[in-house]
Order: structure tokens, then sequence, then C-alpha cells
């Protein structure tokens, strides 16, 4: 896909935001339509994020007018609302690249670009980093201009709050914008809040309530009638009151798609001296009737026709995990209203969207806030009810403190569901589930369960939410399952694997759904293949007993290999004084790029071809 300069005459003026800026105020309106119908063309025919994109176009404009880019920095959390971004910031000719093998990255990243100031796509992290950037400007007197945008959904985080009560207390110079694109925090948008967001941003206003707070300090009385005064208003016609608790300026709700507006009130704010809040509302798919109306459905597209205005059906021979693991749900919640189910913000990602309106009581969705999903969980596993906590591996992490302290220390019977283990693809390194095994396996008494197919899947669910003596783990990837006929629900013994199939000297212990994979190499070298199915408790009885009767072991994963289940197969050789070559094949000690499953795991041999041949390559 190459730039048709004649469907955008504007756009094609604009390489990076220098060129914008010497752009007259008033050709803005055209620009933002431009950028957006390009936009619309672009991820149609590539793919990738789309209605947040769309819903930031006249704010993305505006701040790139107004602010000298690179040295002010704007930073963009989570980021999947930053590709107009992209395109004003010189990667215009290469957006139809973005989220692909090489190409650009779904989130801003600093390796790719100096507008991109910081790596993001967990959400919440631009107001601690923005601060950070605020200490260090004011140390070093650069007059540097921080700027964080931060949706609705994303400031419902803890470390957002976190963030916004330390820069409040020190009273630094930085404005944080809250697109609030749900209409969850106001609906007061017309002309009497733009007018009030233009007059509270004023550099007067700004003097006239210093000066008189001098003055006042003097008159106790008087000032208290005035500050009583104040608050009242703001608390009418503004909804200020928490952020102003949390020291900052709140300015707005304003029409987050009126560029001229935008223009005059951010131009004013950047005057401003201390933590200020600008509220915006704005529409996720403005200018797209389809993305308007389902924003959800279309968040993250594949390639379609923008004409028709329907994204293409995804026929799938086989259910994924992810239905797997929702369909299994509404079974046990018709059999057992203790089942209480839990996700941070991931209702349709992981499957639970039937669920949810099925069992609504049964259901919590906690927003963005991983840390108190578990630690809510705890809560319920002690007051007698079965929580399951469906999380993405990626998102795991943001809460392991919570989930020794909380669950596993307490030995609460809380199981997880952990959506997305291992190769993720296309939204890259922050997103992979490379690491979930490794920091899970060091926590005592806890039992990490690994399915092989969707059928084992259902199993272990069942296992674990059976299982009373302590927390549980299902751990499965994205994507659909083999076609296995789906049988009746049992408990596996707990820390018992399975031998699929006897050969000779070579034995691969196969740890997940790379099974289908290792089961042609095991026919191919007359192998013997065993489904460990648990990488803890680990079948220490199996591995010893393999391991004296084969001649060399290779351990399978998709995690990476330090800290793995291989290394847990290890480290009970070496235990047990058993000496005998072990290759331990899984991800590599590096972050995994782009790309998608299939391309990532032909790049990392982790195909059925890669696997024969790294075994051949090592037993020479």
């Amino acid at each position: 896909m190459t730039f048709n300069s004649t469907k955008f005459p504007m756009l094609k003026l604009i390489e990076t935001p220098t060129e914008l800026r010497l752009l007259p105020k008033e050709s803005l309106q055209k620009l933002c339509d431009e950028l957006r119908r390009y936009l619309l063309y672009s991820v149609s025919h590539s793919s990738g994020h789309f209605a947040s994109g769309l819903g930031v176009v006249e704010l993305t404009v505006a701040l790139h007018y107004i602010y000298y880019t690179p040295f002010d920095r704007l930073i963009w959390d989570i980021g999947h609302q930053a590709y107009p971004h992209k395109i004003l910031t010189g990667r215009r000719s290469r957006i139809n690249s973005i989220r692909q093998k090489n190409g650009l990255h779904s989130f801003p990243c600093r390796d790719e670009s100096e507008y991109d100031i910081l790596s993001v796509g967990h959400s919440s992290t631009s107001i601690s980093a923005g601060l950070g950037m605020a200490v260090a400007s004011n140390r070093e007197g650069l007059n540097r201009h921080i700027v964080c945008i931060i949706g609705d959904g994303a400031i419902t985080s803890g470390m957002a709050f976190e963030a916004m009560n330390h820069a409040g207390d020190l009273d630094l110079d930085m404005l944080i914008i809250l697109n609030d694109n749900k209409m969850s925090i106001s609906k007061n948008v017309g002309a009497l809040n733009n007018h009030l967001a233009r007059l509270l941003s004023s550099t007067s206003y700004s003097t006239l309530r210093k000066n008189s707070k001098k003055i006042l300090s003097r008159l106790p009385r008087i000032q208290r009638l005035i500050k009583r005064t104040e608050e009242n208003l703001k608390s009418i016609l503004l909804p200020s009151t928490l952020f102003e608790a949390l020291g900052f300026n709140y300015i707005g709700p304003i029409d987050g798609h009126d560029i001229q507006n935008l223009i005059i009130t951010l131009s004013n704010m950047r005057n401003l001296k201390g933590p200020q809040l600008l509220h915006i509302i704005t529409k996720k798919g403005q200018g797209y009737a389809p993305a308007e109306q389902d924003p959800i459905t279309f968040h993250a597209v594949p390639k379609f026709n923008p004409v028709i205005g329907c994204l293409p059906k995804v026929t799938a021979n086989h259910p994924s995990y992810s239905k797997i693991f929702g369909d299994w749900l509404c079974e046990m919640a018709a059999k057992d209203s203790k089942l209480i189910a839990i996700t941070p913000a991931m209702c349709e990602g992981s499957g639970m969207l039937e669920f949810s309106r099925k069992y609504p009581k049964q259901y919590f969705d906690v927003a963005i806030a991983e840390q108190h999903a578990i630690t809510f969980a705890a809560g319920l596993a002690i007051s007698g009810y079965k929580p399951i906590v469906a999380i993405y591996s990626t998102f795991l992490q943001r809460a392991y403190d919570q989930l020794i302290h909380d669950v596993v220390i307490q030995k609460l019977p809380v199981m997880f569901a952990i959506d997305r283990g291992g190769i993720v693809g296309n939204d890259g390194p922050t997103h992979q589930g490379a690491f979930d095994l490794s920091f899970l396996r060091c926590i005592p008494t806890i039992v990490i369960m690994t399915p092989s197919d969707e059928n084992e899947c259902r199993k272990m669910l069942y296992t674990g939410y059976n299982y009373d003596s302590s927390p549980s783990v299902v751990r499965y990837p994205r994507g659909i399952g083999t076609g296995v006929t789906l049988e009746l629900l049992q408990t596996l013994p707990i820390g018992k694997g399975i031998i699929r199939r006897m050969g000779k000297n070579i034995a691969i212990l196969n740890f997940g759904t790379l099974l289908k994979e290792a089961k042609k190499v095991s026919e191919s070298l007359n192998a013997t293949l065993v489904d460990m199915r648990f990488v803890k408790p680990l079948d220490k009885q199996l591995v010893i007993s393999i391991a004296t009767s084969h001649k060399a072991l290779i351990t399978l994963e998709e995690n990476t290999i330090i800290g793995g289940a291989g290394s847990a197969v290890n480290e009970l050789l070496l235990t047990n004084r058993i000496l005998l070559p072990v290759l331990n094949i899984g991800l590599p000690d590096s972050f995994i790029p782009q790309g998608t499953q299939e391309e990532i795991h032909n790049d990392l041999l982790l195909n059925a071809a890669g696997i024969q041949h790294q075994i051949k390559q090592w037993l020479i």
C-alpha cells in the first residue's frame, strides 16, 4: 500500500510536527478529516488497532500543534490509540506495516522514534513516568512540558492514582489529559463547559486565583467563604472534586472533537504552573459509523472492506481455548452458585461474554486492576466462595505480590485461568506470555497445569476448581484447539503425567500445547513422548523412570527456557545424581518480537520441523 497524495493533499505536507505547526489554525479541521480517512484507509488494508485512534485524531493534532515535540513530551498510556501520532511523526509511509513482522510496533516504542518517549503496551504507566520526567526537567531547569494522555479505563488502575497522589504533593508542572470515551465520569459537555474550560485555563484566571489566595489569607473568614463558594460551584458544574483533592487543577470536561477549542484550551494550559488535569470527552470510533456503533468489535480489526463496514467473519474449524474456558464456566455455574468468575477488563478476550450475560451475579469485571482482582478473589475464598481469576499471562505479571502474599501463603483455593500463555503474536514483546511458568514455578505449594489440547484443558479446569488444598493454575494459549472430542469432566490425579507414545533411546517430555508438533517429531525419530501435564508438582517418579530407561531427554515448552518446566526436570535429575544429556527447548533469553504465531514459531524452531532440527543438531 502506497500513500496516495492526491487523496490526502494536506496530509502529504506533514512529514513531522514541524510542518504541522506551520499550518494556520483554520486549516486544522481539514487535516483532521484527512487524517481520520487515512487511518481508515491504512488500517483496513493492513489490520490493527482502530477505534481508539479514530477517537483521538483532533487531540493528537492539537497536542503536536501546541507543544514543541519531541522536546516537549507526549506520553500515551497503553498506546493502542497512537496510530495518528505515528502518522504525524515521520512514519506515515510505514503505517501499513504496523503489527506485522519487522514492521512498526503496535504501541509507542522508544527504539522506533524520538517522538515515542515511553515504550508502552500495559495500562496506567503514563502518569508515573511523566512525573519522573517532570522531576528531571525541574532539576535541570529545562522548562520542558510533560503531557500524559490516559483513558477513562486506564485511570481506574491503582497505579494511576498512586502517581497522581505523588504528583499533587510535588506540585510540579505537568498536564494529564483524561480521555473519557465512555462518558463514565461526566456527560456535561456543551457550550457552558467549553466556556468554563477556556476561562479556568486562562492565565488571567490563574493569576487572579493565586493573588486572591494571598490577599484572603490575611482575612480567614472571608477566605473560607470564598473557598466554600468555589468548591460548591465546581461540584455543581464540574466533576473536579476527586482530582482537586489529589492536588490537580481540574479543567473540563470539553468536547475532544472540537479542534479549535482544544487549541485554545491547550494553549492556555501550556502556560499554567503546577499539576493540571484536562478532561475531554471523545467518541471511540469517531467519524466511522460502524466503529462508533460497536467500538469493542472495532477496537482491533483484521483487514476489511471499509465501504461495506463489516468485519470478515472468522471461521474456525475448532473452538478457541478462550471459548472452551467460557463454555466450561457456564457449565459449572449452572451447578454451583458458589462459583465466582473475575476478570480485570478482559471479558471478551477471555471468552466470558456469554457467562457474564447468563450469570451476572457470579461475574465481576474489576476494570484494569489486576492487583485488586487477585486480593478480591482471596476475600471471596476466605468467605467460602470458589473464585476463578481469568487473566492473561502478560497481565498476571502485574499482580505477583498479591498472588504470593494474599493467596498462596494463605493456601486459599483460588484458581487462575491463565490465557495467552506462550506466543501471542502481533502485539509484540509486551504481550507475549513468555515468563509465567518461570515466575510461578518458584512459588511453594501452587499447582501448575499445562493442557496439551482443549479436552485436557477442560479436565484441568475441573481439577483445579475442585482442588481445595492450595491455589491452582491452568495455563493455555491464544488460538484454536486441535478439534478433539470433548469428554465428560473428571478430575486428574495431581502431579501425574501420561506416556503418549513409547519409543527408544530418546524421550520428549512435553509441557503444553506443543504436543501436536512433538507427536510428529516422536514418530519421525521413534522417540518416547510424554505429556507431563503438570509443571508443579512435577511427576518425579515418571521422569526418573524415563530418564533411567533412555539415553537422552528433550523438554519442550512454550515458555522461556530459563527457570521454566525444563529447568524443573534438570533440577530433579541433578538432585538424584542422574547423569543424562538433556536438551531444553523453549523460548530464548530475549524478548519475542511481533509477528503471527506461525511466523514466530517458525523463527524460533518450535514447529515440528524446527524441533526435529534442534534435536538432530544437538545429537551430532
